[in-house]
């Protein structure tokens, strides 16, 4: 194993103890959730169990329970090596599943882009970004080192949504240099008040990592309202 993975496990292994360390005092909660210290108690156990899911799929929640009672009491039925071992086997395991997935699903994506391109009104750029002009807008388009406020609706290709403003019922303003490159590179072929859908390949997207709901060398569909770009 060399350096930087050594860091990289001991870094998540450690931000999935702090994770946990929330979590002493917070059972599972079948009580009635009646006090506001309860119900704040119970929306903190549901991140952390969607935090520990991504990273760790196959974690067992009734040791983990087991654990943090056992740690309120000052008991430990593993010695801090047999904790730290089992934890980077675990992430090992994590690592290798997520290099199989996104090997996977990088060949799925390029099958798919291949099929795409050849769709009436896809344009493909240099980069390997793919797109449609819905609506071209007016005026100016943005540049790199702009700002914009867009509506969108985010999606895989099976059509599962993974983000949507319209969903959250408001647009969102970022710099274009803050956002992916398939996202930096799509919004300047588009000008205010114009709509496009963009394919967003791995490579310009999330890459192998993924991101929750976006599972690892994923294709990213994306349908772009770009209502302004913002003053500086």
């Amino acid at each position: 194993m060399n350096f930087s993975l050594k860091n990289k496990i001991k870094n998540r292994t450690i931000n999935t103890l702090v994770l946990v360390l929330f979590m002493v005092g917070v059972s599972s909660c079948t009580k009635k959730l009646d006090t506001d210290g309860k119900k704040a108690s119970y929306a903190i156990g549901q991140q952390i169990g969607k935090n520990l899911k991504q990273q760790f799929p196959d974690f067992d929640a009734d040791a983990l329970a087991a654990a943090i009672k056992d740690a309120q009491k000052d008991k430990n039925q593993m010695t801090d090596k047999d904790m730290q071992d089992a934890m980077m086997k675990m992430q090992m395991a994590a690592m290798e599943k997520q290099k199989v997935d996104a090997e996977k699903n990088s060949k799925a994506a390029q099958e798919f882009l291949e099929k795409n391109k050849t769709v009436e009104g896809v344009k493909v750029t240099p980069s390997g970004l793919q797109y449609i002009i819905e609506k071209p807008g007016t005026g100016k388009s943005p540049k790199a080192d702009d700002a914009v406020k867009c509506d969108y609706k985010g999606t895989l290709v099976d059509g599962t949504v993974f983000d949507s403003s319209y969903e959250r019922g408001e647009p969102v303003d970022f710099p274009l240099k803050g956002v992916i490159p398939g996202w930096t590179e799509g919004l300047q072929l588009l000008k205010a008040g114009g709509k496009m859908k963009l394919f967003v390949p791995p490579e310009l997207g999330y890459g192998n990592q993924g991101r929750p709901k976006i599972p690892p060398g994923s294709v990213l569909i994306f349908e772009i309202e770009l209502i302004e770009i913002l003053k500086k």
